[in-house]
């Protein structure tokens, strides 16, 4: 789920909904040359994108394409009624993490189809740490194509003007926020509200620096360990300390940052494009922006991965997604399809959104940077589009190309998939999070809260 909210719609009517489109008018071709995509990139702009892409696949191997549109929401609903009913589709694209481990549990993913595909695409082009997050064991469950990150923005005029290092790690982030609390201006704006998504995804990004995990090896719930309740104290320390008052959440963080009332803070890369001033909607409106639309971003500094005292390396909270070949599917054209939109049509596929479409694929054998270099100059934006390149630094888009190698998320490398699954629906971290940073709880008390009600949600998953 990105921090851009999907709207839910009713089963039903996403049922009624559906609709087929790419084929160009031509002739039905017969069953074992045609495909069916489902597509979670369903917005009518990305839709239409897509049906293009598709044209140019049948064109090039006469093999037609019946692209359905499905709602991130709805997907795990629409998937298990199609499969009762013997409509399953032959491939799905922008699957994200929980949902490939979902399909993987029903078994409902060809793991012979993808992983043929990375190792006729080469297995090197790939991101490293995004083939682990998509593979249990030796199956390759699906084929990583793009992500997103989570990152620390932070101010640098005021950290120079300070005197401060950049935040890199608790220490450095702890002692900006608090060195930066004065004036009007928040030291630090995170995530806090109890139902929200966001929150895990903010508060697990923090928590993952640390070497905090929600299960151990043996697939023990492990939120009460000492790494968990050093993170659990940290965040609470810095919303306490630091912050703002009463729950905050995507929109309200954006806004206090956006408008040069926060110092810090913690959001996806979705935001690059929106800080940049291209999406009239949410734009910068800082007092210093009337004057200078480019005062936020020439004016932000941006961390990817963060490190914590108990910490062995840097890490970051992201999400990938994928193509799944479905069980059962015409595995050849299956094959193809998805081979063409990780090569010929991977750059028009990362146009869509590129400020949150990090190629998991970083070139070809033949060109090992083709795709990260042709990333950065693809135009970003809602309503005016130009390359990331033209606000950010190399420096910055060098660390984002590469944040997904340093993307760790709870309990997939342990095969929990379900579980995480389940917190996601449930939200119990989150719930910890919110009851600790309001005062109900300590954050002894929150990670004993957060252990107690996953381990719970384990419990009833056996």
């Amino acid at each position: 789920m990105t921090t851009r909210t999907r709207t839910i719609a009713v089963l039903a009517a996403a049922l009624l909904g559906l609709v087929s489109a790419c084929g160009g008018g031509q002739s039905a071709a017969p069953a074992d040359n045609a495909i069916k995509v489902w597509t979670l990139e369903n917005l009518p702009d990305r839709l239409e994108a897509q049906k293009v892409l598709a044209q140019r696949f049948t064109q090039a191997t006469g093999i037609t394409v019946d692209l359905v549109g499905v709602d991130e929401d709805q997907f795990q609903q629409l998937i298990r009624s199609s499969s009762a009913s013997d409509a399953l589709p032959d491939v799905v694209g922008a699957v994200p993490l929980a949902a490939v481990r979902s399909l993987a549990a029903d078994q409902l993913l060809d793991t012979d189809a993808t992983g043929k595909i990375v190792t006729d695409l080469q297995p090197g082009t790939f991101s490293p740490r995004a083939l682990e997050l998509t593979r249990d064991g030796d199956a390759q469950l699906a084929v990583p194509s793009d992500g997103w990150a989570q990152l620390l923005l932070y101010r640098k005029d005021l950290l120079t003007a300070a005197g401060l290092p950049i935040p890199r790690n608790y220490a450095d982030f702890a002692a900006a926020a608090k060195a930066l609390n004065k004036d009007g201006v928040a030291g630090f704006v995170g995530a806090t509200a109890a139902g929200d998504a966001f929150t895990q995804q903010t508060f697990e990004h923090v928590a993952l620096a640390n070497n905090c995990e929600l299960v151990d090896a043996a697939g023990t719930v492990t939120l009460d360990s000492p790494q968990c309740q050093a993170s659990f104290a940290f965040y609470d320390d810095l919303v306490r300390t630091a912050s703002v008052p009463g729950a905050q959440d995507a929109d309200t963080t954006r806004a206090t940052y956006f408008a040069g009332k926060a110092a810090t803070m913690i959001w996806s890369s979705f935001i690059l494009d929106e800080l940049a001033g291209l999406r009239a909607d949410a734009a910068p409106s800082c007092p210093e922006c009337a004057a200078d639309p480019r005062f936020l971003v020439d004016n932000t500094g941006v961390v990817t991965a963060l490190s914590g005292p108990d910490s062995t390396e840097p890490a970051q909270f992201g999400e990938i997604v994928s193509w799944t070949v479905v069980a059962g599917a015409a595995a050849d054209p299956a094959t193809r399809f998805v081979e063409f939109m990780m090569n010929d049509g991977y750059p028009d596929w990362l146009g869509f959104a590129p400020e949150g479409k990090i190629p998991a694929r970083t070139g070809t054998p033949q060109e090992p940077e083709k795709f990260s270099t042709l990333w950065r100059t693809l135009p970003a934006g809602v309503d005016t589009k130009k390359p990331l390149a033209e606000f950010y630094p190399p420096d910055v888009l060098d660390g984002l190309a590469g944040s997904l190698d340093t993307f760790r998320r709870w309990g997939f490398t342990q095969g929990q998939g379900q579980l995480v699954g389940a917190t996601l629906g449930e939200l119990p971290v989150p719930q910890a999070v919110a009851a600790m940073t309001s005062g109900e709880v300590d954050a002894a008390q929150a990670a004993k809260q957060a252990d107690d009600a996953v381990t719970e949600l384990q419990k009833s998953l056996r």
